[in-house]
């Protein structure tokens, strides 16, 4: 296939570490579960995709998105409820739900992609079937308001999912390249984040920054700030013990972002990480920088005492060519390096 031989060429380095069994681990209640790794994807498959979070803005994006992934070679799959509208969330809360169900339940689907974030995953988080989502792994990809759904899926059932791209995002060739090393290729990826590439483009807002440098190695939990602070103390917020955390966020004010670090550190999640990584904080300048402090002193503050390995700067978020990373895979990190890397596998 020319365009799978072109897409290869673009080069995402990969992990020469081997792939390390799977334990077991705690949820936030104390269950345990056996970790899950979802079945790859192949050509030809099916792709599914739901609108769980809010509407999208305009319900012709969905003839484009099918085209997108017919032309790498998939077949596509829309929730029944996907252009759906109430207020601003993508219909009411059972028939996102119905059409998450049926995407985990169809075998036909193989692979299930969010077409936008938002807001309301939170509300559906107790509204879900998880003995079906595990009974019937899959690869689940989706980030910003996704980050619910992340966490939930990992503490009730186990199963990794994936931080990254939602359907209409901009799927450049570097995030179509990413696609297919991770999910069809099942290839272990290296993420190191040089914000500057050959041709000179900045793609992220913020230089990679060390808080502390430092190797660690722990299971990869996290998303987006907002979100994760607004779902603490609930049976779907992880139990951060041997844990790197990984953050991200869009339009906060650096005094919203202090107070979600404080909610993170009183919650006691802070206390048990092993290692750290900030990704990108787009449109989170202060509207009076003289009065405020910077992201730069918010994290130093909250997590230099930690004495944990730590940096920011990663190429997560709300950028055009962010990296796709597991949530719930041990991985091992260099912040020293600004970088990371899975040393287990991700899809079977």
């Amino acid at each position: 296939m020319d365009k799978r031989r072109f897409l290869q060429t673009l080069g995402l380095i990969t992990a020469t570490a081997a792939a390390t069994p799977f334990l077991g681990f705690s949820s936030s209640r104390g269950t345990e579960h056996a970790l899950i790794a979802p079945p790859r994807i192949r050509l030809g498959d099916m792709v599914g995709f739901v609108s769980p979070s809010a509407a999208l803005p305009d319900p012709a994006v969905v003839d484009r998105i099918k085209d997108c992934f017919e032309g790498m070679g998939f077949r596509t799959q829309f929730g029944e409820h996907t252009v759906d509208r109430y207020g601003h969330l993508a219909g009411r809360d059972e028939d996102r739900v119905a059409d998450i169900h049926r995407m985990f339940a169809d075998p036909d689907v193989r692979m299930i992609v969010c077409l936008r974030g938002g807001s309301g995953a939170a509300r559906l988080l107790d509204k879900l079937d998880y003995r079906l989502i595990r009974r019937n792994p899959k690869i689940f990809l989706g980030y910003s308001d996704i980050t619910a759904f992340h966490q939930a899926i990992f503490t009730q059932t186990g199963l990794l999912t994936f931080h990254g791209h939602v359907a209409t995002s901009n799927w450049s060739a570097p995030i179509w390249e990413q696609f297919f090393r991770i999910f069809v290729d099942a290839e272990i990826p290296h993420y190191s984040s040089d914000p500057i590439s050959e041709d000179g483009i900045h793609h992220s807002e913020q230089p990679v920054s060390v808080i502390r440098p430092g190797v660690a190695e722990g299971r990869l939990l996290g998303g987006n700030l907002t979100v994760l602070a607004g779902i603490a103390g609930s049976p779907y917020f992880p139990n951060f013990e041997d844990s790197i955390l990984f953050l991200e966020d869009i339009g906060e004010q650096p005094y919203r972002v202090d107070r979600m670090m404080s909610q993170l550190a009183l919650s006691g999640a802070l206390a048990k990480i092993k290692g750290f990584i900030f990704g990108q904080c787009t449109g989170c300048e202060a509207v009076d920088p003289e009065r405020s402090l910077s992201l730069e002193q918010i994290f130093h503050d909250h997590i230099y005492p930690l004495g944990i390995p730590a940096y920011t700067g990663a190429m997560i978020g709300h950028i055009d060519e962010q990296f796709i990373v597991p949530v719930g895979a041990r991985i091992h990190l260099d912040a020293g390096g600004g970088a990371f890397y899975p040393i287990e596998r991700l899809v079977r």
